[in-house]
């Protein structure tokens, strides 16, 4: 159930990413008007898309392809939250030092963090279960 959502939201970061990054900077930041993406961002989240979406599709692969990068990610996300975040905002914006997150930011990208982390670890033991 959740693959075909999964494979929704790679289409639609595909096809049409500004219709994730508008709302999304919307809710995260308090003057999301001030934000100026950088001229590369939306294409490489075109490009994250299709990796999604490759990775999804594959029938060779299980959850095991997952497993490094979510648990990296998740690792980083959760002990180092305002790290991740800054990182995050300096890749994607030109002005990353003007926007302002929500309170709420920081300890959502933690808790997305542990979930990633979870996740990884999962997919662990997923892969442990396939090889027996």
């Amino acid at each position: 159930m959740l693959r075909p959502l999964a494979i929704g939201f790679g289409l639609l970061e595909t096809l049409a990413p500004e219709r994730i990054v508008d709302p999304a900077e919307r809710l995260a930041f308090e003057n999301p008007d001030d934000g100026r993406l950088r001229s590369w961002t939306l294409p490489m989240a075109r490009l994250e898309g299709l990796l999604f979406l490759w990775l999804l599709l594959r029938k060779d692969s299980g959850p095991s392809v997952l497993r490094l990068p979510l648990g990296a990610l998740g690792f980083v996300m959760a002990l180092l939250p305002r790290t991740a975040l800054e990182f995050g905002l300096e890749v994607a914006y030109e002005n990353a030092e003007e926007l302002e997150t929500k309170s709420w930011v920081l300890p959502v990208t933690r808790l997305i963090g542990a979930l990633y982390l979870v996740l990884g670890l999962l997919a662990m033991r997923a892969d442990g279960s396939e090889e027996r």
